[in-house]
């Protein structure tokens, strides 16, 4: 099956819609064109000189990664200056570019969810709620005979899923009436005469931000030149959605403890802690990346320690006048988990579709040396 970089673009805004990414991000297709063909993807957390190299030697059409390549708006192009050297080896590579950053953040299963899991943290809501997915109903009159088809694709590009449950549809029967008219080909019919046909009234939710591909996958399997259907926006939102995690462990551990495991856990050189190492801690807060800025929700919620990265000096002082303890496993160590899920995620996707596409990991660099 042939794939496209756009194909491979829409399967990531599955899991997370561009519509999660926040206000100041640039999450989405970097560089590149969405028609180029694909046969191998590397998946990244930055796209720097060592990605660009390790998707040159294994032969990849594409990058996609969690941190944008282009986040502050490109006023030049020239090779004399590092950003326009990394962009010009992209362009003569023939590499498409595909970010997926706060948009993933926020997504449910994305970067916080992870470091939840990887904690085994029971009981989990979101630090910093934004809101709830916006929710969509779908409905689409489809000739009888063709309604799985036409279920199927749309549940494939992501409609239909509540809960644990997905392909969640209802359908009832009834007569559908047209008339082809001159200039028309129809599937059923034809010119000048009223047509009555069998129709099945198929309907389903989709969420704001699956819309267009859900929709383009739905005109794709269906039957009809011109097809029937309407959109409905529902009152009622889908999942909660926001920035960071907290929850208990299993069991209490000491701070120092806890520390001790995440560093071992996750491969790290070291990492900061601020706080008494001997408190025992079980509620945790969790955000990936750079967390600082959650630290007042993660008090408020009588959380006793915050696992993030990037941790700045004032925010810890705050944090440590609040008795907050804090772990500070670097931006590239809460975030690195990343790299293998988001790779696993595109293996079953791609697979699913029966696309003969490869997916390959760049596993991120540690920029900084402990001495």
């Amino acid at each position: 099956m042939s794939v496209k970089a756009g194909d491979i673009a829409r399967i990531v805004e599955k899991w997370a819609p561009l519509s999660l990414a926040a206000s100041w991000d640039n999450a989405g297709f970097q560089v590149g064109d969405p028609g180029q063909e694909v046969d191998r993807v590397l998946v990244a957390l930055d796209v720097d000189s060592t990605t660009v190299a390790a998707a040159r030697e294994k032969g990849v059409q594409m990058v996609v990664a969690h941190h944008p390549l282009i986040f502050h708006p490109v006023k030049s192009l020239r090779e004399d200056r590092w950003e326009g050297a990394l962009l010009a080896k992209i362009v003569r590579a023939g590499l498409a570019i595909y970010c997926a950053h706060t948009n993933l953040d926020q997504a449910p299963g994305g970067t916080d969810d992870l470091l939840a899991e990887q904690l085994e943290l029971k009981g989990v809501e979101i630090l910093r709620p934004t809101g709830r997915e916006e929710l969509y109903k779908i409905v689409v009159f489809v000739p009888q005979g063709y309604e799985d088809a036409v279920r199927e694709a749309m549940a494939a590009a992501g409609a239909g899923w509540i809960g644990n449950y997905s392909h969640c549809t209802f359908q009832t029967a009834g007569t559908g009436t047209f008339k082809p008219l001159a200039g028309s080909n129809p599937f059923i019919g034809s010119q000048g005469k009223l047509e009555r046909v069998a129709e099945l009234r198929l309907e389903t939710v989709v969420p704001k931000g699956l819309l267009a591909p859900v929709v383009g996958a739905m005109l794709r399997a269906h039957p009809y030149e011109e097809v029937a259907y309407d959109l409905y926006r529902l009152e009622q939102g889908g999942k909660k959605l926001g920035f960071g995690r907290i929850g208990q462990l299993p069991t209490p551990l000491s701070l120092a403890e806890l520390a001790r495991m995440v560093k071992e856990k996750w491969d790290l050189a070291s990492i900061r802690v601020v706080g008494d190492l001997e408190q025992r801690v079980q509620r945790v807060a969790v955000c990936g990346g750079s967390g600082g800025s959650l630290l007042r929700e993660a008090i408020e919620q009588r959380a006793q320690v915050l696992l993030t990265g990037d941790v700045k000096y004032h925010d810890a002082a705050q944090a440590a006048e609040a008795g907050l303890g804090i772990i500070d496993a670097g931006h590239l160590g809460t975030e690195k988990i990343l790299v293998s899920a988001l790779a696993d995620y595109l293996r079953k996707e791609l697979a699913a579709r029966q696309a003969g596409v490869e997916v390959v990991c760049h596993q991120p660099r540690d920029i900084f040396q402990v001495i």
